[in-house]
């Protein structure tokens, strides 16, 4: 019907107004997660989490310690069972789609098949070498000889730059080695989305910026949706298409990249409310500000704190 939305090749929707919009990859709506503390007293660590992933940008999700990143992160691969709210996943091959909040173990296995993640350390099986590593998720869920998948690790292995390194050990390769590696392991089912978790953690600034450069690189080459969990600002500004600020467990402010780098440079004192001023202390790695100012502050974010 002439006014309903229709999707063009291209990934964009085509809306009853004729105004073309980004097809979604990701919904994250009303998300809630909670734990207990020590002393048994629930603390809800998400609140009410809502925002999009569109497909084949790069989202950069970031904040505070305590902020509920992390776990956002956890929930959106599924690691973690959430409290309420949907996260929906709309992928090749789904006719609409699918809350894997609401998905048995088989059916959240072949949503998984389509999204890749990149560890904090790289997360690599120490008892395997390289090739061996990034051949497992090939021989774990695919029926391919293995004659092709020697073929499929060794292009997985040079689209990283680490072909000569494939028979090391984990323990053989540095920091950003085991980084390109890991990437290489979540790439090799030619996933959709790609989950990352600190990925310039741990690495000094000319590697970290050789591993964004690498992720932008393979986000254009496999066209991929991204979601980057991150705290090093200078990465967040180099990759992101738009960002997320995460504070108390909910969503301060999504928006373009141009949004947050005006807020960053922005004078503190011309600020309009106290929102703006904590985001652009975190922006700018500022040690005073709401950020830091207890009084502010969730219970989470206070256990953190004290530690």
């Amino acid at each position: 019907m002439a006014d309903q939305p229709h999707q063009e090749s291209n990934g964009t929707t085509i809306g009853p107004d004729g105004g073309k919009r980004p097809e979604i990859a990701v919904s994250v709506r009303d998300l809630v997660k909670r734990f207990s503390d020590a002393e048994g007293n629930e603390i809800t660590v998400l609140d009410g989490v809502t925002f999009d992933v569109y497909k084949g940008e790069t989202l950069v999700v970031m904040g505070g310690s305590g902020c509920g990143k992390s776990t956002l992160l956890n929930c959106l691969i599924a690691e973690y069972q959430t409290d309420g709210g949907a996260i929906l996943f709309k992928t090749s091959g789904m006719a609409a789609p699918v809350d894997i909040a609401r998905l048995g173990e088989a059916e959240l296995n072949e949503v998984r098949k389509k999204f890749g993640i990149l560890f904090q350390s790289g997360a690599l099986f120490n008892s395997m070498t390289l090739a061996e590593n990034v051949a497992l998720p090939l021989r774990e869920h695919s029926y391919v000889d293995e004659s092709v998948i020697d073929i499929v690790v060794t292009l997985k292995l040079q689209q990283v730059r680490m072909l000569e390194h494939r028979d090391k050990m984990p323990s053989q390769l540095s920091g950003g080695q085991k980084k390109r590696a890991g990437l290489a392991r979540a790439t090799a089912l030619d996933p959709e989305i790609l989950f990352y978790d600190e990925p310039s953690a741990g690495l000094d600034p000319v590697t970290s910026a050789a591993i964004d450069e690498l992720m932008m690189n393979l986000s254009k080459m496999l066209a991929v949706t991204s979601v980057v969990v991150t705290h090093e600002m200078d990465s967040a500004f180099r990759i992101a298409d738009r960002m997320v600020m995460l504070d108390k467990g909910r969503v301060l402010k999504i928006g373009p990249r141009s949004e947050f780098e005006a807020l960053r440079d922005a004078d503190p004192d011309s600020l309009a409310n106290v929102e703006e001023r904590l985001m652009n202390q975190f922006l700018n790695g500022y040690s005073e500000g709401p950020l830091t100012d207890e009084v502010g502050m969730s219970e989470f974010e206070k256990l953190i704190v004290r530690g």
